[in-house]
């Protein structure tokens, strides 16, 4: 396959060009953001009738945690993300696999 390797640099090359050119400002690249969604962690909370501690103290999160994710001011990682969606979906199993 003659001119393969030669096409792998020249499209490596075009891509450390780009990203330069970006971290510089002078492009804007494409981005695509994958991953779940951010659950609404006040919907979650008042669904289940829970304070801010209460729901913090029940689930293992701090409380200022739950407040930063509620006023917006920091979101939850990925995991943390599913560990939610298991608690709005199905609280009782989490509640009871804390046990």
């Amino acid at each position: 396959m003659p001119g393969k390797n030669g096409e792998t640099f020249d499209n490596l090359m075009q891509s450390l060009m780009e990203a330069k050119a970006h971290r510089e400002g002078r492009i804007e690249l494409p981005t695509t953001r994958v991953g779940i969604e951010v659950p609404d962690v006040r919907a979650i909370r008042k669904r289940l009738k829970l304070s801010q501690e209460r729901f913090a103290g029940l689930f293992g999160f701090s409380l200022s945690t739950v407040r930063a994710w509620e006023k917006g001011t920091r979101q939850p990682d990925v995991s943390t993300r599913h560990y939610l969606r298991v608690i709005d979906r199905n609280p009782q199993a989490v509640i009871e696999a804390l046990r």
